[in-house]
């Protein structure tokens, strides 16, 4: 049975990066044991034990291989996608920088027209059969959280927290993402930002907020950030007819008990705990109890879930206008 679309592009950060950064000067790599230890081919670069949530996505839309990583795409596969997210990456292009090389989300673009070209050369640059099919394919979008994590909430090395309160800062993130967010495609699922001060290494940083388990100032930020980009989506949707955007509510989806998902242990990570997660490492074996495994990355059983809500929204608040399988059959035509 063919995939419910052709293609499937991803842009994004560590959440979803599946090798790119493997070749870069930086600290923000996972290709090495023990992540992916439960991965089928072992480490490659994701930043988990096993699946990210695109993978996940990438399988229910009925691909039988993942989009390949920019930074190993070649030949005759990219036509099936290619996914470009990198760890470290953020909105703004200094976001990250601290931990070394990554691709920024205006990198990250300019890959894609790369590869666009390579496709339009495939099919004897034939810019509209390249376009109609284009057309067909499924882009998500996943990035912010370092612009928080490696920036904003860094005031010893950036100084955005000096310069704009949380709101001005959203709306400069925004603002940003939306020229992003204009790159012609017509399937685009924008997952918002999650409970980032819930991670392990945001409360190992700052502590938990009175009364509550998680650092209440940094969701409190993401949530300002999560509320413009569900209005941008709407006024994308608006102002391309041709196109629909669909915002997916990860913070929402990721707010449920997550006791009763069974998970156990909510705040420190499978791998190190609330430090970084070492070659040397020795992971823990209940793996499918933890809801982080490292200090910022969920396990694969988290992204198996979240990834299952966003592909098919089980309350209104999942997902805003459409769900990623609703996405996948509009315009089909």
């Amino acid at each position: 049975m063919d995939p419910q679309v052709p293609c499937y592009f991803n842009f994004g950060d560590s959440l979803s990066d599946n090798g790119n950064n493997n070749a870069l000067l930086t600290l923000a790599k996972a290709n090495f044991r023990p992540n992916g230890i439960d991965f089928p081919i072992g480490p490659t670069g994701r930043f988990t034990n096993g699946r990210t949530i695109v993978d996940v996505i990438a399988e229910r839309l009925g691909f039988e291989s993942y989009p390949p990583a920019f930074a190993i795409a070649r030949g005759q596969e990219i036509l099936i996608g290619v996914n470009y997210a990198s760890g470290a990456a953020g909105i703004r292009d200094e976001s990250g920088e601290k931990l070394g090389d990554r691709v920024t989300m205006n990198e990250q673009l300019r890959n894609y027209q790369i590869s666009v070209r390579r496709i339009a050369r495939m099919q004897g640059d034939n810019d509209t059969a390249t376009a109609n099919y284009l057309i067909k394919c499924m882009f998500t979008v996943g990035i912010g959280s370092n612009d928080y994590i490696n920036n904003y909430f860094m005031p010893s090395l950036y100084q955005t927290s000096s310069q704009y309160t949380p709101d001005q800062y959203a709306v400069v993130l925004i603002d940003q993402y939306s020229q992003q967010l204009t790159y012609g495609a017509r399937k685009v699922a924008i997952f918002g930002l999650g409970r980032i001060g819930c991670t392990p290494g945001e409360l190992a940083k700052f502590g938990a907020s009175p009364g509550s388990a998680c650092v209440d100032e940094i969701n409190d930020a993401v949530q300002l950030f999560n509320d413009r980009l569900k209005l941008l989506v709407d006024d994308l949707n608006a102002k391309f007819s041709d196109a629909r955007f669909t915002y997916i509510n990860i913070f929402g989806i990721g707010s449920l008990d997550a006791t009763t998902l069974g998970f156990t242990v909510t705040n420190t990570g499978c791998c190190g705990g609330r430090n970084v997660c070492l070659p040397i490492t020795i992971p823990c074996r209940n793996r499918s109890e933890y809801v982080f495994w490292d200090q910022f990355h969920p396990s694969e059983d988290v992204n198996v879930f979240l990834a299952g809500r966003s592909y098919i929204s089980e309350t209104p608040s999942d997902a805003h206008p459409i769900d990623i399988h609703t996405l996948a059959q509009a315009l089909s035509s």
